[in-house]
């Protein structure tokens, strides 16, 4: 009988609690637009106010909350929109942070992928966009330890939030489906609506479109109901460390302090789009880097920032745990691991 598949990716996607599910299956009867007057729409926006206040407490965020279709939009709309006139980010950021920064200052980053804080510029005038956990290798930024002097933190915690404690920071991007809940819903979390310039809409004039009730209430209930699952994560995440380091593999950013539920790894020798072939086949699903740019296969920008070469970078690939990642499975990819780089030439 041939094994089930082994699911590595979650910081792509990671499946949806059976909380959520239901949920969001519950709140389809309630489909009314929550901007129409009636009692319906009454309901409808009873409901998504009390989702706002359910999320603001599961995640200890004493401020704004605007839902979005994910944190990419979050992001667009925080760093398009924020009341600033300088952008200070870093290379190693996901590609929807580079995408809407174009000729922002960027920030050094260190062999260990961690950035040189210190040396960004502040003021008043300034937004600092850094992610708090990179979406490839794992590594968390420090925030809380910035001496940010009047500028603006944006954080990106879409690998974060429901995870870790969220940084203090003026504004902070989620993604319901990075914890539990359905994709295509996120929010941007917001210290004071007047950082923002609004658009005019929905979401307190911040965000047009109706909003989407039953992926709201999915969200909240991924929130209130994700388990404590990091801490088995780092026992099994440190043992996948020693093993592919005795077999001859290179751990992406080892010295630094990374998330639990992400890992990068090198197998020398082994193209990354060998080795995902060879994995699919096994029926093990991982990645090389975002799954928003993994399609093309393109060489990690990150690693790049990060000071490694075409050819190191191209032999790596990603490695994330979720709630139900086990001992068995971490054996399971470690004999695929082996046996992949046992027949490179």
């Amino acid at each position: 009988m041939a094994l089930a598949r082994l699911y590595l990716d979650h910081a792509a996607t990671t499946p949806m609690l059976r909380q959520a599910k239901a949920a969001m299956a519950e709140a389809m009867e309630r489909w009314a637009n929550p901007s129409s007057p009636h009692a319906e729409g009454r309901a409808a926006r009873a409901a998504l106010e009390e989702a706002r206040s359910r999320i603001a407490a599961a995640l200890d965020w004493n401020g704004h909350i605007l839902f979005t279709s994910g944190a990419s939009e979050a992001i667009a709309i925080g760093l398009t929109r924020a009341k600033a006139s300088h952008i200070v980010t870093s290379p190693v950021e996901h590609d929807s942070v580079l995408r809407v920064t174009s000729g922002a200052e960027r920030l050094k980053v260190e062999p260990d992928g961690l950035i040189a804080l210190a040396s960004a510029s502040h003021g008043n005038d300034t937004i600092l966009a850094i992610q708090h956990v990179n979406n490839e290798t794992g590594v968390i930024q420090p925030l809380d330890e910035l001496n940010r002097d009047g500028a603006i933190l944006f954080a990106d915690c879409a690998q974060s939030a429901g995870k870790l404690p969220l940084p203090d920071a003026d504004m902070i991007a989620i993604s319901a489906h990075k914890f539990g809940g359905p994709p295509g819903i996120g929010a941007l979390l917001v210290r004071d609506l007047a950082l923002l310039q609004p658009s005019g809409g929905q979401e307190q004039g911040y965000r047009a479109g109706t909003e989407n009730v039953p992926a709201v209430l999915a969200m909240t209930a991924a929130l209130e109901h994700r388990p404590n699952w990091l801490p088995a994560a780092a026992s099994l995440r440190q043992r996948l460390d020693h093993a592919i380091e005795e077999a001859g593999g290179e751990i992406v950013a080892r010295a630094a302090r990374r998330s639990p539920a992400i890992a990068s790894y090198r197998m020398p020798g082994v193209s990354a789009r060998a080795q995902l072939i060879q994995f699919d086949l096994a029926g093990i699903s991982v990645s090389a880097g975002s799954a928003c740019s993994s399609g093309s296969l393109k060489t990690s920008h990150v690693l790049h920032a990060m000071g490694w070469d075409d050819g190191a970078a191209g032999e790596v690939i990603r490695v994330s745990f979720g709630p139900a990642t086990s001992d068995s499975d971490i054996d399971r990819f470690l004999e695929q691991w082996l046996k992949i780089a046992s027949r490179r030439v």
